[in-house]
């Protein structure tokens, strides 16, 4: 028996048992006479206490020679500690150790493995394994089991069914590049490792699951940020004989338990959206509304005087900043360069200030008396004590590029709160865009997403216009999940297909699976699917997601601790029938 208790269990009531831990040194001080060490586990710490009058001098020399991270067993009797330490459960006990054995020396870590370290961030992905023992990391692990178990009791109450779907299927077009796979023994050929369960899921609707749910691994070669990873976890769901409807209040009952659960909050409003409102409103579909700063559309108030930046945009638009007015003008002409960074793309701002009597200042007021400045803050909602943000240009640019700064400001001034939750359902988006380089229209979900049904007979005249029976869900400027209604019958498939610019035999080739089977019997179906990765990170406070993935890849998709994606050798090329052709 390595030990009979864990390091964060022990309590006053153990005083005076006779007990064996195990676990890492923490930490050891040395005062010659008496050696205190700190030993840990996953649970917690419990000081050891090593007491030349209480023991032998072997046994001292013994804990002398600890280094941290040493792997060690010891046997002793719980005592009260002279002095407590009121940070840690176990801070009122220690334990008199009478035997001490060393399991596992230990190099010295390349950082310390403390709350806050010493490592940098390439540094402690390398050594993924000794970050884990740091409890951020090692926390967030737990957390994170906690969501999955809760869904996973919420989904099977619910009458969901958990089924497994294949990793290695076949390379379909859905919007991100596949991951391929090559297959040894069907030479030339080619597995690729699934974007998402989502011809699988409707295929198991075909087969009568009826509510079906998988926490999957899903994998798309994409560019990399903060919240994105080449391999994911999903959530994924499916319902048979509903309407967006039953969805909808599906899943906001997943929501409001783990946020009740989970984080102790009551969220009772769910409020709901159009993603043509979502645009014009915040600049975005997936809009933070823990705050305001809505939009306000200027074109109407801005266009009528001889100031040409204005008159040549086609969308004019400002937001008010809560006590803005405050701001210097060195303030604020940092955030002008703030908007015109590469990466915002603004060519400038605007600015009005809206004193506290009742008069406006502004950035234009050779062009804008004080009437038409008014007119601004009415747009916009401003009030006296506010700043007036103004962007123009093109409609598309200008809304993304106001929405980076609205979100930019909800930072600095602390609007942004981690323990404060706002759901929003974003609906009705569009179900095509049309693509300038290849010259025709994309699925913007994906290719099973149903239109709406009265705007079927759209698709033959405006096929732009036609909105999808589609949904996120998004929770404190988030997408955590997205879905909608399906196709499900063969000949509205064919339909979409057709407007994808597949041609009856690509579709075939690619999809002919899925709709044969709509041949025999497709149940009206939809469903949903979370991002596991991004609504743990929300539900835990963080806008990352790496340290809830135990073991994450870099921006470049490199696993720096294994060293992956790496090459193969020779023999194995030829085995897969491979040759490769690398650029210079």
């Amino acid at each position: 028996m390595y030990r009979s208790h864990n390091c964060g269990q022990l309590r006053v009531a153990n005083i005076n048992t006779e007990v064996t831990l195990s676990g890492w040194v923490q930490k050891s001080r040395d005062k010659g006479f008496i050696v205190w060490v700190d030993l840990r586990d996953r649970y917690g710490i419990t000081q050891l206490v090593f007491d030349e009058e209480r023991t032998t001098k072997t046994l001292i020399e013994q804990a002398q020679s600890l280094g941290r991270e040493f792997v060690i067993q010891v046997k002793g009797t719980v005592i009260e500690r002279a002095s407590k330490n009121p940070n840690i459960p176990t801070g009122d006990i220690e334990i008199l150790v009478s035997e001490l054995t060393i399991l596992n020396e230990a190099k010295l870590p390349p950082f310390t493995i403390e709350d806050k370290t010493d490592g940098g961030e390439d540094l402690r992905m390398k050594y993924r394994y000794l970050d884990i023992r740091r409890n951020p990391v090692k926390e967030s692990l737990i957390f994170r089991h906690k969501v999955t178990q809760e869904v996973r009791n919420y989904l099977s109450k619910e009458g969901f069914i958990e089924v497994e779907t294949p990793y290695l299927i076949k390379s379909t077009p859905e919007g991100a590049r596949d991951f391929v796979v090559p297959s040894r023994m069907n030479e030339g050929q080619f597995y690729a490792l699934p974007q998402s369960p989502q011809t699988f899921k409707q295929l198991l609707m075909v087969g009568g699951m009826d509510k079906y749910f998988q926490i999957v691994k899903c994998f798309r070669d994409e560019d990399l940020r903060a919240d994105r990873q080449p391999e994911f976890t999903q959530i994924d769901c499916e319902m048979s004989f509903i309407e967006q409807e039953d969805i909808l209040n599906a899943f906001e009952g997943l929501t409001r338990h783990l946020l009740k659960e989970v984080n102790g909050v009551e969220v009772e409003k769910f409020p709901r959206i159009l993603y043509d409102d979502a645009m014009r409103l915040y600049g975005n579909d997936k809009p933070d509304i823990r705050f305001g700063m809505e939009f306000g559309e200027l074109n109407e108030v801005a266009q009528h005087k001889d100031f040409n930046v204005f008159n040549s945009a086609e969308l004019v638009v400002g937001i008010a900043v809560p006590g803005g007015n405050t701001y210097t003008r060195k303030e604020i002409d940092k955030l002008i360069n703030w908007v015109k960074r590469p990466q915002v793309g603004a060519l400038g701002m605007v600015y009005s200030r809206c004193n506290d009597d009742g008069t406006f200042k502004s950035s234009v007021d050779k062009f804008y008396d004080q009437d038409d400045l008014a007119k601004w803050a009415e747009v916009t909602g401003a009030k006296p004590g506010d700043l007036i943000c103004v962007l123009s240009g093109d409609t598309n640019k200008v809304r993304a590029q106001l929405s980076a700064l609205r979100m930019e400001l909800a930072e600095r001034l602390g609007l942004r709160k981690p323990n404060e939750f706002a759901p929003l359902w974003v609906m009705d988006f569009p179900l095509l865009e049309w693509d300038e380089e290849t010259e025709r229209y994309h699925a913007m979900h994906h290719p099973f997403t149903s239109p709406k049904p009265e705007q079927l007979e759209l698709l033959k005249t405006d096929p732009g216009a036609v909105k999808a029976n589609a949904y996120d869900l998004v929770l404190n400027g988030n997408e955590i999940g997205g879905g909608s209604i399906r196709i499900h019958d063969a000949a509205t498939q064919a339909l979409m297909f057709d407007y994808l610019g597949f041609t009856p035999e690509e579709a075939k080739a690619q999809f002919g699976f899925l709709m044969d089977a709509f041949q025999y019997g497709a149940p009206p179906h939809g469903g949903l699917a979370f991002g596991l990765d991004r609504l743990v990170a929300i539900l835990g406070g963080q806008e990352t997601i790496r340290d809830f993935i135990a073991f994450p890849k870099n921006n470049s998709g490199r696993d720096v601790m294994i060293d992956a994606p790496a090459k193969i050798d020779d023999e194995q090329l030829t085995e897969l029938s491979l040759k490769l052709n690398l650029k210079s």
